[in-house]
């Protein structure tokens, strides 16, 4: 089971502060703003993307290829 974790701040779990220290969102804000950010990070543990909320599961899965090629 999952339990609530924080993704900002101070409290925010280590997991989160590395994605978010490897890729800020477009306008340099390392800040997860809302729900369903999305990160890939690929075979070798690097961050690849960052997705933002608006950023559909059909939109990554055609970029898939090139980014993990």
């Amino acid at each position: 089971m999952f339990s609530k974790i924080e993704v900002n701040g101070d409290g925010a779990c280590d997991l989160y502060q590395w994605l978010k220290s490897e890729k800020a969102n477009p306008d340099g804000n390392p800040d997860i703003g809302w729900n369903f950010t999305k990160f890939l990070v690929g075979p070798d543990g690097q961050v690849l993307e960052r997705f933002e909320p608006m950023v559909t599961p059909e939109d990554i899965a055609g970029q898939l290829d090139s980014l993990l090629g």
